[in-house]
């Protein structure tokens, strides 16, 4: 029975519907079969009662009519009465072999025996009239048609006395039968009203078993309108039918809706963090807004000093002088008037140019710079000082101290997989993966070249304001190998309409 239950709660409701259907169908169609046999055959028992009745008033109306036709032949010697003889003594002798001719002690019976055997000689006897009438011989027909009526006579009285005597036990069968078919009567309604409620208690228990999950599910879906919906549990699942697998959705969602609100917590909270980040950031820019304004008035005055001495020099021949003095104006103003600005790649190539003719006229030649360029990316716009903070560092950290090899300086531009790569290298010493980490995640260090006596910008400096400019859309790497030298690989996007001009 569990199995049955068991499987009956996997059945899909279509499956579930037509097999209730066929269920009930099934019953009806037994409980109207079982109605209709009973019935049938309380009606043929019925009609079997008075059978006997039937066949003995059909003998007695046939012996009549054959009698009457014997007489009218015999007497006229007609066609029509002796057509009408052969016609009833042929019914006749088939209706005497249903009566009785073995030897009994019901009386009814033996009754039914004697009135056969006076049949058979009643037939016998008037068989011999007709003949002796054909043959003309008056007094062997006068004979045989007294002896005819005589037991014509006979078996009427004994017809009659057998049929009052059977109506009579007949009736007191019928009435037996009468009350049979009442009680079956009976006993039929009474199982059809049972399997009626049967098929309603069936139908309902379906019916329940659909609806009863929808009701809670609806009951839940208000539930969490009305309420905070981490505090609604999830619905219990009894079958595997498609209201199941609806219920098994809603508590998917449900559990998802949970994970959305805990996710939507967890970012306010770090919106939270991140807000009182941003405005702690924000005082700190003011404050470098104002310091930077003020260290402005410095390089101003420097570089209109150099611009001074570099004319100087020019007129007083010294050209060499004057070159040098020019470019350390350039430099300085580039500082001055590019910062926090966007500018090409072109231009910042330029200032590494300047920036590498002063460290070799400071440090008589020794520094051997070579580049490659892809000059089909020189418009590319980046933020202001991004590759002479990373050349500087190669020369102060990496080749400033090398004793035994030419200091050299690479930088490459060239395009890799749909990005503007921007490539700085030296020979020089090398770094450990701790600092190659700690500039990657943008952490200030004595490697960034952040001295409050000099003003340059370190690496992590570099790499925050390419976050800002490209919303983290570049990619930086980094890779040294201790005593061979460094190679920092800056991937800018090809985004033409915030990148080239």
């Amino acid at each position: 029975m569990k199995g049955i239950r068991k499987r009956f709660r996997h059945l899909q409701i279509r499956h579930k519907l037509v097999a209730v259907f066929l269920v009930t169908s099934v019953v009806a169609f037994l409980v109207n079969l079982f109605v209709y046999v009973n019935l049938n055959r309380m009606l043929s028992r019925i009609d079997v009662v008075y059978s006997t009745n039937m066949s003995l008033n059909q003998l007695s109306d046939d012996i009549s009519r054959m009698h009457e036709g014997l007489t009218g032949y015999l007497e006229t010697k007609s066609t029509d009465d002796l057509e009408q003889y052969y016609k009833y003594s042929q019914d006749i002798s088939m209706e005497i072999q249903q009566l009785n001719n073995m030897p009994t002690d019901n009386i009814l019976k033996l009754r039914e025996r004697n009135i056969r055997k006076i049949t058979e000689n009643y037939l016998l006897t008037a068989e011999n009239a007709v003949r002796a009438k054909r043959g003309r011989n008056i007094q062997a027909y006068t004979r045989d048609y007294k002896e005819c009526s005589e037991m014509y006579d006979e078996l009427n009285t004994y017809i009659y006395s057998l049929n009052n005597e059977t109506f009579r036990n007949n009736s007191e069968s019928f009435n037996t039968l009468i009350g049979s078919l009442r009680y079956s009567e009976m006993l039929c309604l009474s199982i059809f009203l049972i399997v009626s409620l049967m098929n309603v208690l069936l139908i309902i228990i379906l019916t329940g078993t659909i609806t009863r999950p929808l009701t809670s599910l609806s009951e839940k879906a208000n539930e969490i309108s009305r309420r905070n919906p981490e505090n609604v549990e999830p619905l219990a699942i009894y079958t595997e039918d498609e209201v199941g697998n609806v219920t098994r959705a809603f508590n998917q969602m449900l559990a998802s809706i949970k994970e959305y609100i805990e996710k939507i917590r967890q970012q306010m909270v770090t919106e939270s963090a991140m807000k009182e980040k941003s405005l702690l950031m924000e005082n700190h820019l003011k404050d470098a807004q104002l310091k930077y304004l003020q260290a402005q008035i410095n390089p101003h005055f420097l570089f209109n000093t150099l611009n001074a001495g570099a004319q100087l020099a020019m007129v007083e021949g010294a050209d060499r002088t004057g070159e040098y003095i020019s470019n350390m104006a350039d430099f300085f103003r580039y500082n001055v008037k590019k910062d926090n600005e966007q500018v090409k790649i072109s231009e910042e190539i330029e200032l590494v140019d300047s920036y590498i003719y002063i460290m070799n006229v400071r440090y008589s030649g020794e520094i051997k710079f070579r580049k490659d360029l892809d000059e089909s990316l020189l418009g590319v716009v980046v933020p202001s000082m991004i590759i002479q903070p990373i050349v500087e560092n190669c020369l102060k950290h990496g080749i400033m101290d090398l004793e035994d090899r030419q200091k050299e300086i690479y930088l490459f531009l060239y395009e890799e997989d749909g990005f503007a790569t921007i490539e700085v290298s030296d020979n020089g010493k090398g770094m450990d993966e701790d600092t190659i980490r700690k500039i990657l995640a943008r952490e200030p260090s004595d490697m960034s070249g952040e001295h409050t006596e000099e003003k340059s910008v370190g690496l992590a400096n570099v790499l925050s304001r390419l976050d800002m400019f490209f919303d983290n859309r570049e990619q930086v790497e980094i890779k040294s190998i201790i005593g061979e030298g460094t190679r920092v690989i800056i991937r800018i996007p090809m985004e033409k309409e915030t990148c080239t001009e």
